[in-house]
């Protein structure tokens, strides 16, 4: 530790001050713009990221083709991490194990032999146990790579070389999808049916000013490997392709299964993409656990090969629709599946594009895949035409050419100026073996010139004609669309199309949640919870120091509450998400956005069948429906507009055809309901009017039963229409002083 460590210049040489934020913009931007095009975001044209690419290359080149014998997935790994792409082998293998699997890519790119994991998420066998080659898709998608169809670059150590796309005769960025994750951006496409795409980009070079309306009627919508069924509009769907981005609803595909005398059970056949049907069942079965389903009585996995997923319900009377609208609310049996084409155009940019953008940028790729395989075509004719030019050379002149090669030191440049041969025929001449002196030979060679000759006039007239170039693509198009038709059973589509069934809002509202009864306590202080049971008897309650009964009533755990506030508003709570019953709860507060002022008025059970009357402190009032109070949010509904010192005071459910109202000043007035208006908000009219002081009670009643109230004694007085006539008046008057043996406290009970 005594030595010195500074190096013996001090440390002070080649040391350069650089800006942090500078050094690190430069180097994020590197690294972020590698990600996007060298990791994440799939090439327009063949539809593959450069480690998929570079998968299907290292198998090519291993010659594992469709109909060739597999090979262990770990010499393809081994040659893809060796050769093209130094990561991690994990990464590798798994990039190939999903290119394997049917029901993770639509039309699988290799075929893998083994345990390549399950739609329950298992992972697969390592691989050094499975095996694999490519199949028909990756041979199109490779088709005229060894024709100059592609440009190639050097791999990262520059020993060998690797195409920058691959030719890509089958539509695999749509066919296939992609999903990524770079820097900034993602990418998620879904896939599609092949025959469709064929379909759409026929249309497409017949008409290339077709819009993504037409292009729609040929491509529905996505066609996912584990099918399902997609709820969405046509025009949400026409919108997403438009502009790249949107998303697609997907439901399970479900049948009810007769079990006789009128018993039934509901079977899932197909289930969102890349949803674990494990883990979706564990999902359900928590939910079953936690008695969100009430409709629902078990679950069972009888999946073999197939997806068969059983829901058995809780009686033979449940609506199997209600049943599974309030599983697609609360499971992964509805999913979203996103769209968001970001894709490298041209190789290099990326951005979003529409459907129509990307089939077109894939047929301009088709036309220079063909355009640079007939100019390779072209080159390798007129190289073959100018050896056979010389064989004829030879045949006319056999004997003399033969006394050359035999006599003279130097054969090839008297060969080359006596019958003026270039030095590759003459080359080609010296090279040519004894039995291709036949006679026969020179026939051959005559058919081969000729029909070369004619081959190359018809790639000459296709390299000059676009009209030519088009139908060539089309023709490649259609045989491509032959191998996946609709028809064939990898060709047949899977996804369907439906709306969601009309179902009710409410009963699939009521059908998540157990019906209980409970009592609902709200204490003065707003401290709010819900017992289990109805409780008759409230007293035994236990409440915070300082703190006592403000409102207990019975409820069940589907009913909304209604709490009204003295600002005059009104909030909605679920009865099954209020805290249970013991300790003493929790505070309204945290559980709205109450303002500190104001205080618990009273709360209820929703009845959207009922109205009530909304009192304010200051005698003003109006007619509500409790349908127009229910508020869906933290903020609550604003009903009743009030301003300090005044507050909202009374909430009395509306019955009968009159209405009376108690001051603070012991006088009472009676006025038809009908004189009440009805409104949704407002600060309502007046009801009574006081010198001082303001209301106290009101009781709506019908004026033929009489008018009854109950004394702290607990017994009830009946006053009858004939005794009320003197308190009988229009809405707003001062009334008359409350009959005998009216309650002190002012209250119409007790």
């Amino acid at each position: 530790m005594g030595q010195n460590t500074l190096p013996p210049d001090g440390g002070d040489d080649h040391i350069q001050p650089v800006d942090l934020k500078a050094a690190l913009e430069e180097r994020y931007l590197a690294y972020a713009l590698s990600t996007i095009t060298q990791r994440a975001l799939p090439d327009v044209r063949d539809g593959l990221k450069p480690v998929h690419r570079r998968i299907i290359h290292a198998m090519s080149e291993m010659g594992l083709r469709s109909n060739s014998s597999f090979k262990k997935c770990a010499r393809i790994v081994g040659d893809v991490i060796g050769k093209f792409h130094p990561h991690g082998d994990q990464s590798v293998y798994d990039a190939l194990v999903r290119l394997a699997q049917d029901f993770s890519q639509r039309y699988p790119i290799v075929d893998g032999q083994g345990n390549f994991g399950n739609i329950d998420g298992d992972n697969a066998a390592a691989y050094r146990y499975t095996e694999a080659r490519m199949t028909e898709v990756a041979s199109l998608l490779l088709e005229g790579i060894g024709e100059d169809a592609v440009d190639f670059r050097p791999t990262y150590n520059e020993e060998d070389e690797e195409p920058v796309v691959l030719p890509g005769a089958f539509p695999n960025l749509l066919a296939n999808g992609s999903s990524g994750i770079a820097v900034g951006m993602a990418t998620s496409i879904p896939s599609h049916n092949a025959h469709e795409l064929c379909d759409a980009a026929l249309h497409l070079i017949r008409n290339p000013e077709a819009d993504v309306e037409k292009l729609v009627e040929f491509v529905q919508g996505p066609d996912l490997p584990t099918g399902g069924i997609i709820i969405d509009s046509r025009e949400s769907i026409i919108e997403a392709y438009k502009t790249g981005r949107g998303g697609f609803r997907v439901r399970s595909k479900w049948v009810t299964e007769d079990l006789g005398r009128g018993g039934y059970q509901i079977v899932v056949t197909e289930i969102p993409y890349q949803v674990q049907k494990s883990r979706l069942i564990e999902k359900i079965a928590e939910l079953l656990i936690a008695r969100k389903l009430p409709l629902l009585e078990d679950i069972r996995d009888e999946s073999a090969e197939d997806v068969r997923i059983v829901l058995v319900p809780k009686s033979r009377t449940v609506d199997p629709t209600i049943l599974m609208e309030s599983l697609f609310k609360l499971s992964e049996l509805e999913s979203r599946i996103p769209l968001n084409m970001n894709v490298l155009s041209m190789g290099r940019v990326p951005k979003v594009m529409g459907l129509k953008d990307v089939l077109v940028e894939w047929l301009a790729h088709r036309r220079e895949v063909l355009q640079r395989r007939s100019r390779h075509r072209l080159a390798a004719i007129d190289r073959r035409l100018e050896i056979l030019g010389g064989y004829l050379v030879a045949y006319l002149n056999l004997d003399e050419v033969i006394r050359i090669i035999r006599e003279d030191d130097e054969p090839k440049a008297v060969l080359m100026e006596t019958f003026s041969l270039t030095d590759v025929q003459a080359e080609a001449i010296l090279n040519m073996r004894l039995r291709s002196l036949r006679k026969l030979e020179e026939f051959e060679i005559r058919t081969e010139f000729d029909n070369l000759s004619k081959e190359k006039a018809e790639i000459e007239a296709l390299l000059a004609s676009d009209e030519k170039q088009w139908q060539t693509v089309a023709w490649e198009i259609g045989e491509v669309r032959k191998t996946f038709a609709k028809a064939t059973e990898i060709g047949r589509r899977r996804t369907q199309f439906a709306s969601a069934p009309e179902a009710d809002v409410e009963a699939i509202q009521q059908a998540m949640i157990e019906k209980e009864p409970i009592t609902v306590v709200i204490s003065e202080k707003g401290w709010i919870r819900a017992l289990k049971g109805h409780i008759a008897d409230t007293s035994g309650l236990q409440f915070k120091e300082g703190d006592a009964l403000k409102v207990a009533f019975p409820a069940q755990t589907t009913d909304k509450v209604l709490v009204m506030t003295t600002g005059g508003k009104v909030y909605t709570l679920g009865a099954d998400k209020l805290p249970g019953g013991r300790g003493h709860g929790e505070p309204l507060r945290i559980m709205v956005d109450m303002e500190n002022d104001q205080d618990v008025l009273t709360a209820f059970v929703h009845d959207p069948a009922l109205k009530v009357i909304v009192a304010s402190q200051a005698g003003n009032g109006f007619v509500v429906a409790e349908s127009e109070m229910v508020a869906n949010t933290r903020k609550g509904k604003q009903v009743m507009n009030v301003g300090m010192p005044d507050e909202a005071k009374l909430v009395v459910p509306v019955r009968g055809d009159h209405v009376a109202v108690v001051g603070e000043n012991r006088k009472m007035l009676i006025f038809p309901l009908a004189q009440l208006p009805e409104m949704s908000r407002g600060k309502g009219v007046r009801l009574q009017r006081y010198k001082d002081g303001g209301v106290s009670d009101i009781r709506c009643f019908t004026l033929a039963e009489g008018l009854s109230w109950d004394d702290s004694a607990g017994r009830t007085f009946v006053r009858t229409k004939d005794e009320l006539t003197e308190w009988l008046a229009d809405r707003a008057g001062a009334g008359r002083t409350v009959p005998k043996g009216f309650p002190r406290s002012g209250k119409f009970s007790g």
